[in-house]
């Protein structure tokens, strides 16, 4: 399938999802890859990880660029040439890209009942919120939670930030669309917006730093 959704956030953020229903063929053709990341596809194990890496290509496509202009830092952080900042997810089949001047961070998780067995992993503050009674509506709000604090570890990318410790989610409702989430960690002490959407059986979640 061709781009599943693409738009513009704001004046100089762009946000792109693709929908994973080729087969890896398809998906490599056409796309130029640099030895590094030859590399790194060819270790790649599971065939839906070589898929998911290689629709991130076509997104780049998609928003102007290709695999040349991505490059990774020492701590992991994706980066474009042109000096926009540039965050990455993908899901089984989806993945998707938001690009931007600002600092970002995007996640895309599935929705299962699997969350509610690891969220003392990653929840503390946020179940004084929580209702356990609903359990569809547990599991959508522990995603969207998850996603927050995966898309903000991948803003600040800082070793030893904890999703438990460091970073909490001021209660939300699943119809706003919207929140905050709060990080303290080393010199950061800051409160953030975020966005989220459901997409069949994902949640799509993702933060823009507006200072």
């Amino acid at each position: 399938m061709p781009l599943y959704k693409s738009y513009k956030i704001a004046h100089d953020t762009q946000l792109l999802v693709w929908k994973i229903t080729e087969s890896l063929e398809e998906l490599s053709e056409g796309t130029v890859l640099k030895n590094v990341c030859e590399q790194r596809l060819s270790g790649m194990k599971s065939e839906q990880h070589r898929k998911g890496f290689m629709s991130v290509r076509k997104l780049l496509a998609e928003a102007g660029y290709s695999d040349l202009d991505l490059f990774y830092t020492e701590d992991g952080k994706p980066h474009l040439t042109d000096g926009k900042n540039i965050s990455i997810t993908h899901s089984y089949s989806f993945s998707a890209i938001i690009i931007s001047n600002r600092s970002i961070g995007i996640d895309m998780e599935i929705r299962r009942e699997k969350v509610i067995r690891i969220a003392d992993k990653f929840v503390e503050k946020e179940f004084s919120y929580l209702e356990q009674n609903n359990t569809e509506d547990y599991v959508r709000r522990l995603i969207v939670i998850w996603g927050v604090k995966e898309a903000l570890y991948k803003m600040f990318s800082r070793q030893g930030l904890s999703f438990k410790q460091n970073i909490d989610v001021d209660f939300f409702k699943m119809d706003d669309l919207n929140g905050t989430a709060t990080v303290h960690f080393e010199e950061i002490n800051c409160n953030l917006p975020f966005y989220f959407e459901e997409i069949e059986d994902f949640t799509l979640v993702y933060s823009i730093d507006n200072n």
